[in-house]
């Protein structure tokens, strides 16, 4: 996907999260218009739970720009992921290791089940969506 259109994507995405009515609920299940549940973040803080986690995976040698990682499930108890990252590269490689690596730390060490796949959004350093994967099975 071109940076231009990459860009009206996620111009389009606010809009619509300004649309739908966002809550301060960082990280909470909840349905966008295409009825995909999925994360949300309205918010460049990370709650104090994930930047708890956060810190736990960049000790585990996590990537140093994490500073929240957020857990929740929707109601078929999917797991519903937020990441909050201090790196701005939206290129699909980077994304690709961020997402290994946080699911691996949180299935090694925090029990995430990999039963039901999962979902995860992950925000950049100015709050937008860098990127939103379905990964249910």
């Amino acid at each position: 996907m071109g940076n231009l259109a990459r860009r009206a994507v996620l111009v389009c995405v606010g809009c619509a999260a300004l649309l739908t009515g966002c809550t301060a609920d960082s990280g909470a299940a909840r349905e966008d218009s295409a009825g995909t549940p999925g994360p949300v973040a309205t918010t460049t803080v990370a709650p104090d739970a994930a930047a708890r986690l956060a810190e736990r995976y960049r000790r585990a040698g996590g990537a140093a720009d994490v500073y929240g990682i957020g857990r929740g499930s929707d109601g078929d108890g999917v797991p519903l992921l937020t990441v909050w990252t201090h790196d701005p590269d939206e290129d699909d490689r980077p994304f690709q290791e961020l997402r290994e690596s946080v699911t691996r730390y949180l299935a090694e060490h925090e029990g995430l089940s990999p039963e039901k796949g999962y979902q995860m959004d992950v925000f950049g350093p100015d709050g937008s969506l860098q990127h939103r994967l379905d990964a249910r099975v």
